[in-house]
């Protein structure tokens, strides 16, 4: 079975869902989603550590920095699972 990729009104469907911003608990990871696919990720008191594009497919969130570096994540239940992190929905 072939897995399509999805269409451009799903991916931003499945985007919207989630632009916004997320952080750990502790405060010192922040990962602001930007409505078009870029984000900002803060580190302590480093307001912009990492930028870069991210696309999410479903539950899914796949990040390129603009360097070049990749990671991914997953949304269960309104919060982000990330490289081992936790990060929850900043309301």
């Amino acid at each position: 079975m072939t897995k399509h990729a999805p269409s451009d009104s799903t991916a931003r469907a499945d985007e919207s869902r989630y632009v916004g911003t997320w952080v750990t608990r502790d405060g010192y990871v922040r990962h602001e989603l930007l409505p078009g696919g870029r984000y900002v990720e803060a580190r302590g008191s480093r307001k912009s550590a990492y930028r870069g594009r991210y696309t999410i497919t479903g539950d899914h969130i796949d990040y390129v920095d603009d360097t070049g570096f990749t990671a991914d994540g997953d949304f269960r239940d309104d919060v982000l699972h990330h490289a081992g992190m936790i990060l929850h929905r900043e309301r």
